[in-house]
Protein backbone atom coordinates (compact mmCIF):
# COMPACT_ATOMS: atom_id res chain seq x y z
CA UNK A 1 0.00 0.00 0.00
CA UNK A 2 2.82 2.42 0.86
CA UNK A 3 4.53 1.78 -2.48
CA UNK A 4 1.25 2.39 -4.29
CA UNK A 5 0.68 5.73 -2.54
CA UNK A 6 4.26 6.86 -3.19
CA UNK A 7 3.90 5.95 -6.87
CA UNK A 8 0.65 7.90 -7.14
CA UNK A 9 2.33 10.99 -5.69
CA UNK A 10 5.34 10.60 -8.00
CA UNK A 11 3.05 10.06 -10.97
CA UNK A 12 1.10 13.22 -10.16
CA UNK A 13 4.30 15.24 -9.91
CA UNK A 14 5.59 13.86 -13.23
CA UNK A 15 2.25 14.62 -14.84
CA UNK A 16 2.42 18.14 -13.42
CA UNK A 17 5.58 18.99 -15.36
CA UNK A 18 4.18 21.66 -17.76
CA UNK A 19 6.37 20.76 -20.72
CA UNK A 20 4.17 22.54 -23.27
CA UNK A 21 4.14 25.71 -21.20
CA UNK A 22 7.90 25.67 -20.65
CA UNK A 23 8.70 25.11 -24.31
CA UNK A 24 6.32 27.87 -25.37
CA UNK A 25 7.71 30.30 -22.79
CA UNK A 26 11.19 29.67 -24.20
CA UNK A 27 9.74 31.03 -27.45
CA UNK A 28 8.18 34.04 -25.71
CA UNK A 29 4.64 32.62 -25.81
CA UNK A 30 2.27 32.10 -22.90
CA UNK A 31 -0.08 29.25 -23.84
CA UNK A 32 -2.56 30.46 -21.23
CA UNK A 33 -3.07 33.62 -23.28
CA UNK A 34 -2.66 32.50 -26.91
CA UNK A 35 -4.43 30.15 -29.28
CA UNK A 36 -6.96 27.97 -27.50
CA UNK A 37 -5.38 29.05 -24.19
CA UNK A 38 -4.89 25.40 -23.25
CA UNK A 39 -1.57 24.29 -21.80
CA UNK A 40 -1.10 21.24 -24.00
CA UNK A 41 0.68 19.88 -27.05
CA UNK A 42 -2.17 20.81 -29.39
CA UNK A 43 -2.00 24.50 -28.55
CA UNK A 44 1.80 24.40 -28.63
CA UNK A 45 1.51 22.89 -32.14
CA UNK A 46 -0.69 25.80 -33.27
CA UNK A 47 1.23 28.65 -31.64
CA UNK A 48 4.83 27.54 -32.27
CA UNK A 49 5.56 24.65 -34.63
CA UNK A 50 4.43 21.13 -35.42
CA UNK A 51 7.86 19.80 -34.50
CA UNK A 52 7.73 21.19 -30.97
CA UNK A 53 4.12 20.13 -30.57
CA UNK A 54 4.98 16.59 -31.63
CA UNK A 55 7.96 16.33 -29.28
CA UNK A 56 5.97 17.53 -26.28
CA UNK A 57 3.03 15.36 -27.30
CA UNK A 58 5.30 12.30 -27.25
CA UNK A 59 6.53 13.24 -23.78
CA UNK A 60 2.95 13.62 -22.53
CA UNK A 61 2.04 10.28 -24.14
CA UNK A 62 4.82 8.36 -22.42
CA UNK A 63 4.72 9.85 -18.91
CA UNK A 64 1.56 7.99 -17.91
CA UNK A 65 2.74 4.86 -19.66
CA UNK A 66 6.08 5.02 -17.85
CA UNK A 67 4.42 5.17 -14.45
CA UNK A 68 2.20 2.19 -15.31
CA UNK A 69 5.30 0.17 -16.26
CA UNK A 70 7.03 1.13 -13.01
CA UNK A 71 3.93 0.04 -11.09
CA UNK A 72 4.03 -3.31 -12.90
CA UNK A 73 7.69 -3.83 -12.04
CA UNK A 74 6.91 -3.18 -8.38
CA UNK A 75 4.26 -5.88 -8.37
CA UNK A 76 1.06 -3.84 -8.48
CA UNK A 77 -2.00 -5.33 -10.18
CA UNK A 78 -3.76 -3.87 -13.24
CA UNK A 79 -6.21 -1.79 -11.23
CA UNK A 80 -3.45 -0.27 -9.13
CA UNK A 81 -1.35 0.37 -12.22
CA UNK A 82 -4.27 2.21 -13.78
CA UNK A 83 -4.69 4.33 -10.65
CA UNK A 84 -1.01 5.27 -10.80
CA UNK A 85 -1.37 6.22 -14.46
CA UNK A 86 -4.46 8.28 -13.75
CA UNK A 87 -2.48 10.32 -11.23
CA UNK A 88 -0.29 11.46 -14.15
CA UNK A 89 -3.42 12.50 -16.07
CA UNK A 90 -4.66 14.48 -13.07
CA UNK A 91 -1.24 16.09 -12.75
CA UNK A 92 -1.27 17.05 -16.42
CA UNK A 93 -4.76 18.56 -16.15
CA UNK A 94 -4.26 20.27 -12.79
CA UNK A 95 -0.46 20.74 -12.41
CA UNK A 96 0.77 21.89 -9.05
CA UNK A 97 3.69 23.65 -10.77
CA UNK A 98 1.35 25.87 -12.81
CA UNK A 99 -1.27 26.75 -10.20
CA UNK A 100 -3.46 23.87 -11.42
CA UNK A 101 -3.88 25.37 -14.90
CA UNK A 102 -3.15 22.49 -17.26
CA UNK A 103 -4.09 20.70 -20.43
CA UNK A 104 -6.72 18.09 -21.25
CA UNK A 105 -4.78 14.88 -20.53
CA UNK A 106 -5.71 13.13 -23.77
CA UNK A 107 -2.19 12.12 -24.85
CA UNK A 108 -1.33 10.84 -21.38
CA UNK A 109 -4.58 8.86 -21.27
CA UNK A 110 -3.87 7.30 -24.67
CA UNK A 111 -0.54 5.97 -23.45
CA UNK A 112 -2.22 4.30 -20.48
CA UNK A 113 -5.05 2.84 -22.58
CA UNK A 114 -2.55 1.26 -24.96
CA UNK A 115 -0.06 -0.16 -22.45
CA UNK A 116 -2.44 -1.59 -19.85
CA UNK A 117 -3.72 -4.65 -21.80
CA UNK A 118 -0.28 -5.31 -23.29
CA UNK A 119 1.35 -5.94 -19.92
CA UNK A 120 -1.55 -7.48 -18.00
CA UNK A 121 -3.80 -10.49 -18.29
CA UNK A 122 -6.89 -8.49 -19.26
CA UNK A 123 -8.81 -8.39 -22.53
CA UNK A 124 -7.86 -5.75 -25.12
CA UNK A 125 -11.47 -5.12 -26.15
CA UNK A 126 -11.86 -1.84 -24.27
CA UNK A 127 -8.73 -0.47 -25.94
CA UNK A 128 -9.81 -1.80 -29.36
CA UNK A 129 -13.29 -0.31 -28.96
CA UNK A 130 -11.82 3.02 -27.88
CA UNK A 131 -9.68 3.39 -31.00
CA UNK A 132 -12.21 1.82 -33.39
CA UNK A 133 -15.05 4.08 -32.29
CA UNK A 134 -12.77 7.10 -32.12
CA UNK A 135 -11.47 6.48 -35.65
CA UNK A 136 -14.99 5.98 -37.00
CA UNK A 137 -16.32 9.19 -35.46
CA UNK A 138 -13.29 11.24 -36.49
CA UNK A 139 -13.76 10.03 -40.08
CA UNK A 140 -17.31 11.36 -39.99
CA UNK A 141 -16.76 14.62 -38.11
CA UNK A 142 -13.22 15.47 -39.28
CA UNK A 143 -12.58 16.84 -35.80
CA UNK A 144 -11.01 15.33 -32.67
CA UNK A 145 -13.02 16.60 -29.64
CA UNK A 146 -16.24 14.68 -30.38
CA UNK A 147 -14.45 11.36 -31.14
CA UNK A 148 -12.44 11.65 -27.94
CA UNK A 149 -15.61 12.21 -25.91
CA UNK A 150 -17.47 9.30 -27.53
CA UNK A 151 -14.48 6.95 -27.27
CA UNK A 152 -13.99 7.83 -23.59
CA UNK A 153 -17.63 6.97 -22.89
CA UNK A 154 -17.29 3.67 -24.75
CA UNK A 155 -14.13 2.70 -22.82
CA UNK A 156 -15.62 1.78 -19.40
CA UNK A 157 -18.77 0.37 -21.02
CA UNK A 158 -16.74 -2.08 -23.12
CA UNK A 159 -14.59 -2.92 -20.11
CA UNK A 160 -17.69 -3.83 -18.12
CA UNK A 161 -19.16 -5.90 -20.98
CA UNK A 162 -15.83 -7.71 -21.33
CA UNK A 163 -16.00 -8.57 -17.61
CA UNK A 164 -12.62 -7.11 -16.86
CA UNK A 165 -11.68 -6.70 -13.16
CA UNK A 166 -13.95 -4.17 -11.45
CA UNK A 167 -10.92 -2.05 -10.49
CA UNK A 168 -9.98 -1.73 -14.17
CA UNK A 169 -13.52 -0.84 -15.26
CA UNK A 170 -13.78 1.75 -12.49
CA UNK A 171 -10.37 3.10 -13.47
CA UNK A 172 -11.51 3.58 -17.06
CA UNK A 173 -14.69 5.25 -15.78
CA UNK A 174 -12.55 7.59 -13.67
CA UNK A 175 -10.43 8.38 -16.73
CA UNK A 176 -13.53 9.34 -18.73
CA UNK A 177 -14.80 11.49 -15.88
CA UNK A 178 -11.44 13.26 -15.54
CA UNK A 179 -11.50 14.22 -19.22
CA UNK A 180 -15.16 15.31 -19.05
CA UNK A 181 -14.76 17.31 -15.83
CA UNK A 182 -11.75 19.13 -17.28
CA UNK A 183 -13.78 20.12 -20.32
CA UNK A 184 -16.79 21.29 -18.34
CA UNK A 185 -14.79 23.32 -15.80
CA UNK A 186 -12.66 25.24 -18.30
CA UNK A 187 -12.23 28.95 -17.69
CA UNK A 188 -14.97 30.98 -19.40
CA UNK A 189 -14.04 32.98 -22.49
CA UNK A 190 -15.34 36.44 -23.33
CA UNK A 191 -16.55 35.10 -26.68
CA UNK A 192 -19.14 33.01 -24.82
CA UNK A 193 -20.67 35.81 -22.72
CA UNK A 194 -23.94 35.75 -24.70
CA UNK A 195 -24.29 31.96 -24.70
CA UNK A 196 -26.68 30.27 -22.28
CA UNK A 197 -25.23 27.95 -19.64
CA UNK A 198 -26.81 24.84 -21.15
CA UNK A 199 -25.47 25.61 -24.62
CA UNK A 200 -22.08 26.52 -23.18
CA UNK A 201 -21.74 23.22 -21.29
CA UNK A 202 -22.84 21.26 -24.36
CA UNK A 203 -20.20 23.01 -26.47
CA UNK A 204 -17.55 22.20 -23.90
CA UNK A 205 -18.64 18.60 -23.52
CA UNK A 206 -18.74 17.80 -27.24
CA UNK A 207 -16.34 20.28 -28.83
CA UNK A 208 -14.04 21.21 -25.94
CA UNK A 209 -14.62 24.91 -26.54
CA UNK A 210 -17.13 27.56 -25.53
CA UNK A 211 -18.36 28.52 -29.01
CA UNK A 212 -19.26 26.64 -32.16
CA UNK A 213 -16.91 28.48 -34.53
CA UNK A 214 -13.63 26.58 -34.30
CA UNK A 215 -11.58 29.09 -36.32
CA UNK A 216 -12.61 32.01 -34.12
CA UNK A 217 -11.90 29.95 -31.00
CA UNK A 218 -8.44 28.80 -32.09
CA UNK A 219 -7.27 32.22 -33.21
CA UNK A 220 -8.78 34.34 -30.48
CA UNK A 221 -6.45 36.54 -28.45
CA UNK A 222 -6.18 37.00 -24.72
CA UNK A 223 -8.00 40.05 -23.39
CA UNK A 224 -6.72 41.54 -20.13
CA UNK A 225 -9.12 41.39 -17.19
CA UNK A 226 -9.52 45.18 -16.99
CA UNK A 227 -10.51 45.33 -20.64
CA UNK A 228 -12.99 42.48 -20.14
CA UNK A 229 -14.77 44.40 -17.39
CA UNK A 230 -15.20 47.42 -19.63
Amino acid sequence: MTIWIVLIICSYLLGSVPSSYLVARARGIDLRKDGTQQVGGGNLWRTTSRKLGLIVGIFDFFKGMLMVLIALKLGLDAGQQLAVGLAAVVGHNWPVFLRFYGGRGVATSLGIIIILPLINDITPWATIAFFAVGAAVITITRRSPVPIFVAMVILPITSAISREPLSVTMGFLAMALIIIIKRLTAQSAIEARNIGMGHLLLNRLLFDRDIGDRTTWVHRKHIPKKEKKE
